[in-house]
């Protein structure tokens, strides 16, 4: 019998004058019973010591998980371009884009969004056609949740698996045409592009180093049924396997 699985999750912020509560970092894992104390203890740790700021409130939520539930999938395919300027990074993500269906009106929408938010809190869900935004969240936004890999030791940096894997369960979904994102971490500038054919496409430098914009967009095709949408991104818990 396998064992009872748990989705444990953590959000921290940051209270501040400017921005009222203001974005830190979060976290995703599935673990056993006896795997919640370790997880949470390094999920406390990530929220503790975060390069957008000193957290003034830290969330912890442990969920038990039904294993039935649980949907089992491959992880995108990396590659990886470098880029000698911002301009060509985001040409390229663009080109990408482009070539499987994003029109350039929802390209320009957005890069915008993306280039002028500090604070969003969870994915913007454009149409890829028309560019309009279809969550209604605003800088709360869709979180993806209940994600984690089968085995955690993935010969991966922490950043690049927690991507990886996110992207991996968004580009199942029938109703994705494509992600862009880039992190809203003041020293971090790589970004990516990825959906179920490209993979995922490690881009950079989609950003200044010291900028603290950045999110992420899910590009979606006319047929999406939102409803459906949102609730397999938030609520059905899936691992990443290798093979």
């Amino acid at each position: 019998m396998l064992e009872t699985c748990y989705s444990i999750r953590m959000r921290a912020a940051e209270r501040s004058p400017e921005l009222g509560e203001k974005h830190v970092s979060g976290g995703e894992r599935i673990g056993s019973k006896s795997q919640i104390e370790p997880i949470v203890t390094q999920l406390l740790n990530k929220a503790s010591n975060h390069t957008r700021g000193d957290a003034d409130f830290i969330q912890i939520t442990v969920e038990k998980i039904s294993n039935d539930q649980i949907r089992y999938m491959l992880p995108l395919e990396i590659t990886t371009v470098e880029t000698t300027s911002i301009r060509k990074a985001h040409g390229e993500a663009r080109r990408i884009l482009a070539s499987v269906g994003v029109s350039e009106h929802a390209l320009d929408v957005a890069f915008q969004l993306l280039s002028g938010n500090q604070n969003l809190r969870g994915a913007i869900i454009l149409n890829s056609k028309t560019g309009i935004r279809l969550d209604e969240r605003g800088l709360k936004g869709v979180r993806v949740s209940r994600i984690d890999w089968q085995d955690v030791s993935v010969n991966l940096n922490e950043r690049v698996r927690e991507a990886l894997a996110l992207a991996s369960k968004v580009a199942n979904s029938p109703f994705t045409i494509a992600e862009l994102c880039w992190s809203d971490d003041p020293d971090y500038v790589t970004g990516y592009v990825s959906n179920h054919d490209l993979g995922y496409v490690r881009i950079s430098p989609l950003k200044k180093e010291g900028c603290e914009s950045g999110g992420r967009i899910f590009f979606v095709s006319d047929e999406v049924e939102l409803e459906t949408y949102i609730n397999y991104l938030e609520i059905v818990p899936v691992l990443i396997r290798r093979d």
